[in-house]
């Protein structure tokens, strides 16, 4: 390829609203062009890197006896009814009508059409297990579109769904592709660490993302730097010291006016913060049923009472309410429910639909101070068991850096991550609700169990340039590098440039390198600019002054670090007769992609 022909236009300035380096370097390197908000038309650049990314994956997801299909972007309301999926995910799900009104989605995630597909097709036991997997377009309506390929609205992912006779069998099936996931990110020259996570709309069991750590990540991870205990905050469990045993005080009411805050009780009553709880109240979204026994989602008032120095976490709240979502109730709303805001406690709460679920250190800890429930009153001398003993309680307070590891009692370290990937072990709840049976070899109709495996094809690559950069553009990792090597023609007007350049570039072609040329009658610090910007890992200079010595200069640009470029250190000298330039370029080439 000729620079001056590839569809890109570089640029030295950096977008106002770019803050990560990935979205910075995807935009100055003329990789994509933003079209609206979340959407980006990758150009040939970054389709060549996509392309690389997609082979890898599918020769791993092959490996493991994947099956590749593709599935409309497009489907029938039906199938998101028959899951009961439709009602229950929000504005993110785009739902329309065709020119018959008849519904129909843009799929975000593909369970459903796929379970109707395998459905379709696997009638016996002797079918299972199997795997499918696609690299498809989808659509969400992110409301939080940001950082360039790192959240958008529409992207392409691999998906793949596996079906399965037995759970163990599953567990057994989630392992290898946990594996392939590992293989996948090492090649793409990712470090990315999995990690335990909600299953969230996805429902199921048991889900592990994997996470490219970041220090411009959306996700918080709590680490344990003293054994494997990974987790996202959302599902991130600790080990807290139990308090001391006291004897049962008398629940008595006092007057506390005007202390609406933790702070301002604990001042006034002479205790502290973990003496205490504290209610926090939602509205949330989820299934009821009516005097008829019929299902239908309502919005329900949901109240989370945690020790007084914890905050909720709302991801370990919406599970054990079982909601589909959660908002901050209105102070309307809390007088609805009977209580006042600012001194809700757990004695007397009562709304039709109304759930109270208490945290576990609130269970554990004795005399607590609550509210009452009325304006300028708390209770003194809580108990749970005594005072609530029919209470739900459940782990609802979010860990924070620094609490004790769950596994082995060292402090927790808390790090950023950018999800790149998940594996979900979803269990019956789709084949179930859509009706998928085969025959058992005794005869008897059986729902497979199932599990859904995701990468993110445009979040790798901006992870990628989140991980290898410099302050001059991407370090890409060879095997996914656009271009493996690059000619740059200095001052190719003099006698002689152009003609070694087109020889070196020529060479190089016919022995199936991916060569760039830059034969532009453009100064050297612009050309060099573009070419860190483009970054291919091999460079070739050509410039009168070398060529009067009959040499070329060499010089690579790789990720520090890395096995790559230490192995690339002994092959590429800093210059090279012009002879020998296309042979060492290619042979420095070809040990890259073994690398």
């Amino acid at each position: 390829m000729r620079l001056q022909f590839l569809l890109a236009k570089r640029t030295a300035d950096t977008p106002k609203d770019a803050l990560m380096p990935s979205h910075q370097f995807l935009v100055r390197g003329g990789y994509v062009r933003q079209i609206g908000q979340g959407l980006y038309t990758l150009l040939p650049l970054a389709q060549r890197i996509r392309a690389k990314i997609e082979r890898i994956i599918r020769e791993e997801m092959d490996g493991i006896g994947g099956q590749e299909i593709t599935m409309p972007v497009v489907a029938p309301a039906e199938l998101w009814q028959a899951s009961g999926r439709y009602g229950q995910v929000g504005g993110e799900l785009v739902r329309f009508e065709d020119r018959t009104g008849h519904p129909h989605v843009l799929n975000m995630t593909h369970e459903e059409v796929v379970v109707d597909a395998v459905g379709a097709s696997v009638e016996s036991y002797r079918q299972l297990p199997l795997m499918v997997y696609q690299i498809q377009t989808k659509f969400r309506d992110e409301p939080r579109s940001r950082g360039g390929l790192v959240r958008v609205r529409e992207f392409t992912m691999k998906d793949a769904y596996s079906f399965h006779r037995t759970d163990e069998d599953l567990e057994r099936y989630y392992q290898e592709v946990h594996g392939a996931y590992v293989r996948i990110f090492e090649r793409v020259g990712l470090k990315a660490v999995d990690i335990e996570s909600d299953v969230g709309m996805m429902g199921g069991q048991m889900a592990h993302e994997f996470m490219a750590l970041s220090p411009h990540g959306e996700d918080t991870l709590l680490l344990c730097d003293s054994c494997d205990y990974r987790a996202n905050r959302e599902v991130a469990t600790t080990t807290r010291s139990s308090p001391a045993e006291e004897e049962m005080a008398p629940l008595e009411k006092v007057s506390t006016p005007g202390t609406k805050t933790i702070e301002a009780v604990s001042t006034l009553l002479k205790t502290t913060a973990d003496r205490t709880a504290k209610a926090v109240l939602f509205m949330g979204h989820g299934e009821v049923e009516d005097p008829k026994g019929k299902k239908k989602v309502v919005e329900r008032p949901i109240v989370a009472f945690v020790r007084g120095d914890l905050e909720v976490n709302q991801a370990k709240l919406r599970n054990a309410a079982r909601a589909l979502d959660l908002r901050p109730m209105q102070v309307e709303e809390t007088e609805q429910i009977g209580t006042v805001a600012g001194f809700v406690g757990p004695i007397g709460l009562a709304h039709e639909h109304l759930i109270v679920l208490v945290d576990e250190t609130v269970a554990q800890t004795p005399n607590l101070v609550v509210g009452a429930n009325e304006a300028d009153a708390h209770l003194t001398g809580f108990n749970l068991s005594r005072d609530c003993p029919d209470a739900t309680v459940a782990d609802l307070a979010e860990v924070k850096e620094g609490d004790a590891c769950p596994s082995c009692g060292a402090p927790l370290r808390m790090a950023r991550g950018i999800e790149v990937g998940n594996i979900f072990q979803l269990g019956l709840k789709y084949t179930k609700s859509m009706g998928f049976e085969y025959l058992e070899e005794n005869g008897k109709s059986q729902h497979p169990t199932m599990g859904c495996y995701g990468i993110g094809v445009g979040r790798t690559l901006a992870c990628i340039i989140e991980a290898h950069h410099d302050e001059h553009g991407p370090l890409w990792p060879m095997a996914v590098a656009p271009y493996e090597a690059e000619v740059c023609c200095i001052q190719a007007k003099k006698p002689g440039v152009l003609d070694a350049g087109e020889g070196i570039y020529k060479q190089l072609c016919d022995g199936g390198v991916e060569a760039l040329i830059d034969d532009r009658k453009v100064g050297a610090g612009f050309m060099f600019a573009d070419a860190d910007l483009i970054s291919a890992p091999v460079r070739i200079i050509v410039s009168p002054r070398n060529l009067k010595e009959g040499k070329v200069e060499m010089k690579y640009r790789l990720p520090e670090g890395t096995a790559e470029r230490k192995e690339l250190d002994g092959l590429l000298p800093a210059e090279a007769s012009l002879e020998e330039a296309p042979e060492i370029a290619q042979r420095a080439v070809e040990a890259l992609r073994r690398g």
